[in-house]
C-alpha cells in the first residue's frame, strides 16, 4: 500500500512516500484558503499511485483562520474532499495517528504536530540514548531534545514550544530582516533599519552564497527572482536607499551581520534546550531546507563537541530532507 504523507503548512504543501518520492509546493493558504482542496487533488495526481493519506500540518496558524481549531477542521476537509474514498490520518503529538474526527475534537494535539512526527521518526530510525534535532526550514526552527529515541519536550503546542525555546520562528527564507536585527554597522556608524517587509533572509543566503540562485522563484518580499542582482535591491531598501547608493560589498557586509545574528539566536535556543536533557548529547540530527544553517548553530556549542553530527540530507536526498516532515508520517506505522 502507498501512503502519501502531506505537511500543510501555511506558505508550503510538502509530500512525500516511504519510497522517496518527494515533493514541495509554494502555496500561501492564508491567501486562497478555498483553493487548498484543488492544490492538494493536483498534488496528489502526481504520483502514479496513492492508497491513502498521512497528514500533519502547521497552516492552521494562518490569519485567514479565526481559531486553531477553525483551521485544523478546514484544513482536514480540504484532506477528504482531495482524498475521496482513501483513508485519512493525522499525527498527534500523542505519538500516534487519529482520525480526521478525533483530530477535530483534540484540535491541539494535532495542530503543528509535524515536528513531533519528524521527532518520533527519527527517534525510531536512528536510536540514541541522548540526542537532539535541529530542523530549520524557511521559516521555523525546532529544537527537539531525544532520550532513548523518544522526543521528550517540555512544549508540545506552539505556545509552549516558543516558551521553552524549543521552536524558534525564524528560517532561512521567509523571516523578514526587520525581525532578526533592527540596525546594523554600516560605514562605521550603526544605522538603524526599515521596518518594513522589503527583504527577508533568504537574499542575506544569496548575497552569502548560501542558498542557490533561481531566476523562476519569485516567492520573495517583492515577487521578483531569487537571484543575487535581485537581492541587492532588496537589501538596500531595509535602509531606504538603492543600488547606486550602496555598492555590492556593503550589502554583502550588511547581510553578513544579519546571518550572524540568526546564528546567534538558534544557538541560544539550542543551548536553551540543551538543559532538558539529563545526559551529555550523544547525537545530533540536522535536517530542513535550513540544514546548512543548523550545523553551523550546533558546531561552536561546547556542550556538542563530541556529539555525532547525523544529517538527514547525506542520509537521504535534498528532496526527502526539505519534506522531511512529510516522509516522516509516511513512513510511520499506521495505528
Amino acid at each position: 500500500m502507498t501512503v502519501l504523507g502531506l505537511d500543510i503548512g501555511g506558505a508550503n504543501i510538502k509530500a512525500a512516500t516511504a519510497a522517496g518520492w518527494a515533493k514541495s509546493l509554494p502555496f500561501p493558504l492564508w491567501k486562497t484558503p478555498d483553493e487548498l482542496p484543488a492544490v492538494l487533488q493536483s498534488l496528489i495526481a502526481l504520483h502514479d499511485r496513492v492508497d491513502a493519506l498521512a497528514v500533519t500540518m502547521t497552516g492552521e496558524l494562518a490569519d485567514c483562520f479565526a481559531t486553531k481549531a477553525e483551521g485544523v477542521s478546514q484544513i482536514l476537509a480540504a484532506v477528504q474532499t482531495a482524498a475521496g474514498d482513501r483513508p485519512v490520518s493525522v499525527w498527534s503529538t500523542y505519538g500516534r495517528f487519529v482520525m480526521p474526527m478525533e483530530a477535530n475534537q483534540h484540535p491541539f494535539a494535532v495542530a503543528a504536530a509535524n515536528w513531533h512526527a519528524l521527532a518520533t521518526w527519527v527517534g525510531q530510525r536512528f536510536p540514541c540514548q541522548s540526542g537532539l534535532l535541529v530542523d530549520i526550514g524557511s521559516t521555523t526552527t525546532d529544537i527537539i531534545p531525544l532520550r532513548n529515541g523518544i522526543p521528550c519536550p517540555l512544549g508540545k503546542t506552539d505556545l509552549s514550544r516558543l516558551q521553552s525555546g524549543e521552536l524558534f520562528y525564524t528560517g532561512v527564507r521567509r523571516t523578514p530582516l526587520a525581525a532578526v536585527m533592527a540596525t546594523v554597522l554600516f560605514r562605521d556608524q550603526r544605522v538603524p533599519t526599515s521596518s518594513e517587509a522589503f527583504a527577508t533572509m533568504l537574499d542575506v543566503y544569496l548575497m552569502l552564497g548560501d542558498m542557490p540562485e533561481d531566476p523562476c522563484d519569485t516567492d520573495t518580499a517583492n515577487g521578483r527572482a531569487a537571484t543575487r542582482a535581485a537581492a541587492i535591491d532588496r537589501i538596500v531598501r531595509m535602509l531606504c536607499a538603492d543600488r547606486t547608493e550602496i555598492t555590492e560589498a556593503e550589502v554583502i557586509q550588511m547581510a553578513d551581520q544579519w546571518a550572524g545574528q540568526q546564528l546567534g539566536y538558534i544557538q541560544l535556543s539550542v543551548q536553551q534546550v540543551l538543559r532538558v536533557l539529563d545526559a551529555q548529547c550523544d547525537t545530533v540530527f540536522v535536517s530542513g531546507s535550513g540544514e546548512f544553517l543548523a550545523r553551523r548553530a550546533v558546531h561552536p556549542i561546547d556542550e556538542l563537541k563530541s556529539a555525532r553530527i547525523v544529517s538527514l540530507t547525506d542520509v537521504f536526498t535534498p528532496a526527502i530532507a526539505e519534506a522531511a516532515c512529510a516522509y516522516a508520517v509516511a513512513c510511520l506505522p499506521p495505528t
